[in-house]
């Protein structure tokens, strides 16, 4: 027989009709967080600018990844609520995500952005491109450039040249600096625009085309930034060095030819190269005249020692690799003879064997005025 009276059961009851209003209060609190979360989070998604058209130009290098990805649509003004895109690229099932170049719009929203990047919809793609060459003058670049955009070539050039503009663009990228304003460096820019093959459009400007190969750069030196500190040089003398191995060797041989630089360089002996004599001239390999030869331009590395001001070719990362893992020997010359075997010598009268035996192609020979 129960011990409880009627009077017990009725306050039990009573603790459970006070307890029903309450717990309703919490479903209906935790439901409207969730609608106002899941609210906050659609919203987040949807496009910066509903209904327009205005192009984008994304260029998505190999091997990046969703949250860099996120990080890049948001520079690039494509993303509403950055947390947003955050989590939704987190769960978002974007597993395949393609490099390339795409054109989007600001009318997109984040997730129909992320599936174009994961399926590599082609009409999104840039179709047409331009090639910046691997070891090609800053001049050079600018006729590549003119013959798909709507600019001449000294327009071109004005803009890599206009103070202002490159003012602007030393305060958005850490790796410039005032070192390509110097008076003896001949053109600003030489060496800094990497050497790929970019995507454009119809519209777009020769700003935006050079913010796109220094975007380019930016992310191949981020990458080796520590082993620049440690290297000694500094960015602009990387460079510097590695466009004259570019130009000097192949890429199976550059590691080499640098670290007959780096002896001459640690030596205070001219690096004795051809290369920076043509490049005053801005000439290609030519047999060089005496009087080009004893210029007084500080590019000419024949008649003064150390680096020249300034880079003299475009440049890409395995040639940086080379230059800043150089290989460690006693060579202080080299020629490369008619098959392209790089042969060195540590030595005046070695490095005369060798021309003498197998020809002069390729050096970096100061003769005996070094």
């Amino acid at each position: 027989m129960s011990n409880s009276s009627p009077e017990n059961v009725t306050t039990k009851r009573r603790v459970r009709k006070r307890k029903g209003p309450k717990f309703l209060l919490i479903l209906i609190l935790v439901l409207a967080i969730l609608v106002a979360g899941g609210g906050y989070y659609t919203m987040g998604l949807r496009a910066v600018e509903p209904g327009s058209t205005e192009e984008v130009v994304v260029t998505i290098p190999n091997g990046t990844g969703a949250s860099a990805i996120v990080q890049m649509l948001d520079e690039a003004g494509l993303v509403r609520n950055l947390f947003c895109a955050k989590v939704n690229a987190k769960i978002g099932g974007y597993d395949s995500l393609q490099a390339n170049t795409y054109i989007f719009n600001k009318g997109m929203s984040f997730q129909q952005i992320m599936k174009v990047i994961n399926t590599g919809d082609f009409e999104y793609i840039s179709k047409e491109s331009v090639e910046v060459k691997d070891g090609a003058r800053l001049q050079q670049v600018a006729d590549s450039v003119s013959e798909k955009l709507p600019f001449s070539s000294d327009e071109i050039m004005a803009v890599w040249s206009d103070k202002d503009y490159l003012n602007q663009l030393i305060d958005k990228y850490w790796f410039l600096t005032d070192e390509i304003l110097d008076t003896d460096v001949m053109f600003p820019l030489e060496g800094y625009l990497y050497a790929d093959t970019y995507y454009i459009t119809d519209n777009m400007t020769i700003e935006g085309f050079t913010e796109m190969c220094l975007d380019r750069m930016d992310t191949e030196l981020t990458a080796r930034k520590d082993a620049i500190d440690a290297s000694g040089f500094s960015v602009h003398e990387l460079l510097t060095l590695t466009s004259i191995v570019t130009k000097e060797a192949t890429a199976a041989d550059q590691a080499g030819v640098a670290g007959v630089f780096m002896n001459r360089l640690e030596q205070g002996m001219s690096l004795g190269s051809d290369v920076t004599v043509c490049y005053i001239f801005q000439e290609d390999r030519v047999a060089l005249k005496v009087s080009q030869l004893e210029s007084d331009n500080p590019y000419n590395t024949r008649k003064f020692a150390g680096l020249p001001p300034g880079p003299i070719s475009t440049v890409v990362g395995d040639a940086i690799d080379a230059t800043l893992n150089y290989e460690h020997h006693d060579y202080l010359f080299f020629i490369a003879d008619e098959n392209g075997i790089v042969r060195y010598s540590t030595d005046v009268a070695g490095h005369e064997t060798n021309i003498e035996e197998h020809g002069l192609v390729k050096d970096a020979d100061a003769d005996e005025e070094n």
